[in-house]
């Protein structure tokens, strides 16, 4: 396949789009493709997609990216997929298996309807979790899993594929059934360094018959290594040739951090969009409560990954447009209030909106708690809202997640130096605002990459290294992106040490109101047993 490099491509799907890629071998993006997927949701804990509609989004963007590339289709010399770690069901067949209607057929990464089947999977404990911080989330395969098989018999006798929304993408181009070292490890329980499944632990919680039942009937792979070349219908598709091949691809996020890292092969990533995770990148085992890993070998060989998180934060800020803006949470929208925020700040500094105070887990607590069920708090909103009021709101959300991003480099760090820089990737990293208000809130410097999505870079050095027939190690060493790096201000420094000494005690506060009304809980309980 010499004669068609240098020029890959590569595909991240996130919550709300998919985007496309065209990349050279130095790690140079030459066209750019966005398509947006459908979400259904019920309320803000339940969503579904439509993996065709997925697929059909995806060749979309290939084809804009490519046609702005300006790259024959023939040139291209793979292609490789990153995609939140959403659920896709299949039947028998290899058809759909109807969640919904609308060709519903895929559970959304931040789906919480497996919250009971979770609490499960933790009192049972055992060696998954203790790759899981002690604490299985609602936001893995295996408690989906499960809530599928009790609560929906009938379409569980039918299931005959579960897939990792990116496994899915590279089975339908390819045909390839192999899945990704990256998502088995990080998203199905499945522990490479003990060679195989925890069968005892499916056992425990009823999924004896998972594994045949979700057609996984090969070892996963290395992310980067060669899954298959195109089929004919999905070379169609995607407008490329049949002849390009397929790499294994990785959830969204640590292709963020490969992205992110390039050039390093080890460091701490902060992989911010919808949600944010925190990856630490290292050749040494790092563990710590309600932290996901250590996870070997899911990245790059040879190194341990450990991740810390937020399950909402561009979520949280898209929730505070539409609930107290006019419903607009668009990319555009958030520029605007940016901006308008950017003069406040430059007229009020640290004082601006002082008197509200956020935590802003709208969709549970991942790092530190490890608890899908808590929710948010904001104090000091009153009755005199107008419209400046929105960007008060906005602003001190967006200090809470800044706040929460501390906590977890604080815990990640276990006592160790924290991290002196953090390399970003997502759409987080397109905020000027965001990224001087998490350089100022951590005391870190803050590098991102121009010119590039760097998610989008991550699954193009995987598909590199397919093209290349070379480890991923060698390809990303060789990735020298141009960076610009943001350092903190010392003079936010009081005025942020001031709102975590808040943000720690509304936690207290928080804590001690569950504990009364757990208690009160209980108390009525014994009285109606009376």
């Amino acid at each position: 396949m010499d004669h068609k490099l240098p020029y890959v491509v590569a595909v991240d799907v996130g919550t709300k789009s998919a985007r496309a890629g065209v990349f050279d071998a130095s790690g140079r993006m030459l066209g750019y493709g966005r398509h947006e997927i459908s979400l259904w949701r019920d309320g803000q804990r339940e969503g579904e997609h439509s993996s065709e509609n997925i697929w059909l989004s995806v060749c979309d963007a290939v084809r804009d990216a490519v046609k702005q590339s300006g790259v024959a289709a023939n040139r291209v010399g793979a292609i490789a997929f990153d995609a939140t770690c959403s659920l896709v069901l299949r039947d028998g067949d290899g058809l759909p298996l109807p969640l919904g209607p609308d060709g519903r057929d895929t559970i959304a990464w931040f789906d919480h309807r497996a919250a009971e089947q979770a609490a499960i999977c933790t009192k049972v404990g055992g060696p998954v979790l203790d790759r899981l911080g002690g604490t299985m989330s609602p936001e893995m395969q295996l408690p989906k899993l499960m809530w599928l098989k009790q609560q929906r018999p009938d379409l569980w006798s039918r299931l005959g594929h579960a897939m990792d929304l990116s496994d899915f993408l590279v089975s339908r181009a390819s045909g390839a059934p192999k899945r990704s070292l990256c998502t088995m490890v990080a998203k199905w329980g499945y522990r490479a360094d003990l060679q195989g499944w925890p069968d005892r632990f499916l056992n425990s919680i009823g999924l004896d018959d998972a594994v045949d039942r979700a057609g996984i009937h090969h070892a996963p792979a290395l992310p980067g290594v060669r899954a298959g070349v195109l089929l004919a219908r999905s070379a169609a598709d995607l407008g490329l040739a049949v002849d390009c091949l397929v790499a294994q691809g990785m959830v969204d996020g640590y292709a963020g951090a490969l992205g992110a890292l390039a050039g390093m092969n080890e460091g701490t990533a902060l992989v911010a969009g919808t949600s944010t995770c925190v990856m630490s990148v290292s050749d040494v085992a790092r563990h710590g409560t309600g932290i996901w890993g250590p996870f070997p070998d899911i990245v790059l060989p040879d190194t341990w990954v450990s991740e810390g998180g937020q399950s909402a934060t561009g979520a949280a800020l898209d929730l505070v447009l539409r609930r107290f803006g006019d419903g607009d949470d668009s990319a555009g929208a958030h520029d605007r209030i940016a901006r308008r925020i950017q003069t406040h700040l430059a007229q009020s500094g640290p004082e601006f909106a002082r008197n509200i105070n956020v935590l802003p887990d709208f969709n549970g607590n991942r790092t530190p708690m490890a608890d899908p069920d808590i929710g948010a708090v904001m104090s000091g909103l009153s009755l005199d809202f107008d419209a400046h009021s929105l960007p008060q709101v906005y602003w001190r959300v967006a200090v809470g997640l800044a706040m929460g991003l501390r906590q977890i480099i604080t815990v990640m760090s276990n006592g160790r130096d924290k991290p002196r820089r953090l390399f970003v990737a997502g759409g987080h990293g397109r905020s000027d605002l965001l990224m001087q208000l998490y350089a100022n809130a951590t005391g870190c410097d803050i590098a991102r990459i121009n010119g590039v999505d760097t998610v989008l870079l991550g699954s193009a050095m995987a598909a590199l290294a397919t093209a290349q027939g070379c480890p991923l190690s060698a390809v990303s060493a060789g990735i020298l992106p141009d960076r610009k790096t943001l350092s903190p201000d010392p003079l936010w420094a009081a005025a942020l040490d001031h709102d975590y000494a808040a943000f720690t005690m509304m936690q207290r506060h928080r804590s001690e109101l569950l504990t009364l009304h757990a208690d009160q809980s209980k108390e009525s309980d014994h009285v109606s047993g009376d």
